[in-house]
C-alpha cells in the first residue's frame, strides 16, 4: 500500500512538472512579444534625431523668418549632414505655405548660390530623387489631400472656421496636403520637422504650432525627438523659437 502510494505520488509530481513546463512554453511567446513591443516603444522614445534631421530645423526656421544671412551656413551644414539638393529644395518650397512666397523664393535663391559655390569648390552634392509620381488633379487631388490631412491629424479636420471660410479649407486639402504632401521625395516626418521649426520661429502662431506637434507625433516622431528639436532651435535659431517649441511639445504630450 505504501509502495503504491509512493509511486502514485511520484507520477503526480512528474505530471505537475510537465504541465508547468508546457504552461511556461505557451506563455513565453506572448511574454516575448509583449517585451519586444515595450522595448520597441522605449527605443523609439529614446531615439535621437539624426544629424540630417537636426539640420532641417534651422534651415526651415531661418528661411521662414527671412534670415538669409544665417540661412547660407545652415544650408551648408545640412548638405554636409547628408541632405540632398532636392530635399533642401522641398523644405524651402514648403516654406511658402507657412511664411509666403517671398520668403520661399529668397531662400531658394540662397540655396542655388550655396550649391553653385560648393560645386565651384569641388563639392559634388547628390541631387537626390524626384517625386515618384505626379500629384493628382481635380477631384482626385481633393480626395488625396483630404486623406493625407485626415491620416496626419488622426481624424477628419472640421470646424466653424472652415465653415465660415470654406475656400481656405479647400486650399489646405488640395494644395498643402495634396500638392505638397503628395510629393514623396521628402518623407512626412521630415516635412513635420520643417513645419514645427517654421512655426516655432514665427510669432503669434502658437495654435498652429501645437496642432503640428500633434501631427508630428502621428508621423512617428517621439516626444524626446521633438524636445531635441526644440533644443536645436534654441541653440541655432534663437531662444524664443526654442521656448515656443518646447512649450508646444510639453502641452502636446502632457509632459510637465
Amino acid at each position: 500500500m505504501n509502495n503504491t502510494t509512493h509511486a502514485e505520488r511520484r507520477r503526480a509530481a512528474g505530471l505537475a512538472v510537465a504541465l508547468a513546463m508546457v504552461s511556461a512554453l505557451a506563455c513565453a511567446p506572448a511574454q516575448a512579444q509583449s517585451t519586444s513591443k515595450e522595448q520597441s516603444a522605449m527605443n523609439q522614445q529614446n531615439a535621437a534625431l539624426s544629424a540630417r534631421q537636426q539640420a532641417m530645423g534651422p534651415i526651415a526656421a531661418l528661411a521662414a523668418t527671412g534670415d538669409i544671412k544665417r540661412l547660407g551656413p545652415a544650408l551648408e551644414q545640412g548638405l554636409d549632414a547628408g541632405l540632398t539638393v532636392n530635399e533642401a529644395k522641398e523644405i524651402l518650397v514648403q516654406v511658402y505655405a507657412y511664411a509666403g512666397f517671398p520668403r520661399s523664393l529668397n531662400a531658394l535663391g540662397e540655396l542655388m548660390k550655396v550649391v553653385e559655390a560648393r560645386r565651384a569648390r569641388g563639392v559634388a552634392d547628390p541631387e537626390g530623387r524626384a517625386p515618384s509620381h505626379p500629384a493628382p488633379t481635380g477631384d482626385a487631388l481633393l480626395t488625396a489631400g483630404t486623406a493625407n490631412q485626415t491620416k496626419l491629424s488622426g481624424a477628419p479636420v472640421k470646424g466653424p472656421l472652415f465653415e465660415f471660410a470654406p475656400s481656405i479649407d479647400a486650399y489646405l486639402k488640395t494644395h498643402l496636403f495634396g500638392d505638397i504632401f503628395e510629393r514623396d521625395n521628402l518623407d512626412w516626418q521630415s516635412r513635420e520637422i520643417a513645419t514645427v521649426s517654421m512655426l516655432a520661429a514665427l510669432e503669434g502662431v502658437e495654435s498652429q504650432l501645437k496642432s503640428h506637434v500633434k501631427i508630428a507625433l502621428n508621423t512617428g516622431l517621439s516626444r524626446g525627438q521633438l524636445e531635441q528639436l526644440a533644443d536645436v532651435l534654441a541653440q541655432r535659431v534663437g531662444a524664443d523659437a526654442g521656448r515656443r517649441a518646447q512649450a508646444a511639445v510639453a502641452e502636446g504630450t502632457g509632459a510637465k
